[in-house]
């Protein structure tokens, strides 16, 4: 994720949707906007499969433990600009 050069995707999105990104974000950073929150999305999705392994594996991980293992993850990652939030 979030490595290599960039390519051209056709991507549809409701017009207000699109509307909405342009207006915060003006129409040349709408790309790096949606890359953004791809990438935020699929580090939260990645997040989630290592912690529903671990409950697989050793049981269920309760709320606190959850929300410190995302916050750890996102240390991890702070320093790497191209690693949006998991959270």
């Amino acid at each position: 994720m979030g490595e290599g050069p960039a390519t051209r995707v056709s991507l549809s999105l409701p017009e207000g949707t699109a509307e909405a990104i342009r207006a915060r974000v003006g129409k040349r950073e709408f790309s790096a906007f949606i890359a953004e929150v791809v990438e935020r999305e699929l580090r939260g999705q990645v997040l989630d499969e290592c912690l529903a392994d671990y409950e697989s594996r050793k049981g269920p991980v309760s709320e606190p433990a959850r929300q410190r293992a995302r916050q750890v993850y996102d240390e991890v990652f702070a320093g790497e600009a191209e690693w949006p939030a998991a959270g």
